[in-house]
């Protein structure tokens, strides 16, 4: 199936490695606008130099550390206040594995501003272009835990449920100004 993004702008966050990295260069094959976003300026601009630049040469990044939900709403809010999103990946790094019983009570906290924090400045920054422009999509990267835990990855676990009931709840707010809301 060939997806057509041409003329759509997607944020790609946690895009300097693995899924986020692959994720950028599919959408830029596809034809989209492509934000990469996460800590590593380095690692950025060699991702920045993968893309596929044939359906356009505007793709680029910003740089956000995702434990700093304030810097990553800094960073994003004002580049949204000037490019209309349509599309955000969110999508970050995991928790250690380990036995929730063993957890720090702040792993849980540093966890929860990673992947809950942070996605939320993220539609809140994008929210308003995608309402006007009728059309966005909101992909979340989470885990297969949200239906049944995964042994040692106690504070994934919970954050990752955590994750899947922002989406049903946003998806039902967001959905009449067509936008989508989904976990993968």
């Amino acid at each position: 199936m060939k997806i057509n993004l041409k003329d759509k702008t997607a944020l790609v966050c946690g895009s300097s490695t693995g899924i986020g990295r692959e994720t950028a260069k599919q959408f830029a094959q596809a034809g989209a606008r492509v934000i990469l976003l996460a800590r590593n300026p380095n690692k950025l601009q060699e991702v920045l130099n993968e893309l596929d630049k044939s359906h356009r040469d505007d793709h680029t990044y910003l740089v956000a550390d995702f434990s700093d939900y304030k810097e990553v709403d800094t960073v994003v809010s004002a580049f949204a206040k000037a490019n209309l999103i349509h599309i955000i990946i969110n999508n970050t790094g995991g928790p250690a594995p380990g036995f929730l019983i063993d957890a720090e009570v702040d792993a849980l906290e540093q966890a929860f501003i990673q992947h809950v924090k942070c996605n939320q400045v993220l539609i809140q920054a994008c929210a308003p272009g995608m309402k006007e422009a009728g059309y966005g999509r909101v992909i979340n990267v989470i885990s297969t835990s949200v239906k049944a835990p995964i042994e040692f990855l106690g504070v994934s676990n919970v954050i990752r449920g955590a994750v899947a009931s922002w989406a049903k709840t946003l998806a039902t707010e967001l959905g009449p100004f067509g936008i989508t809301v989904n976990n993968v």
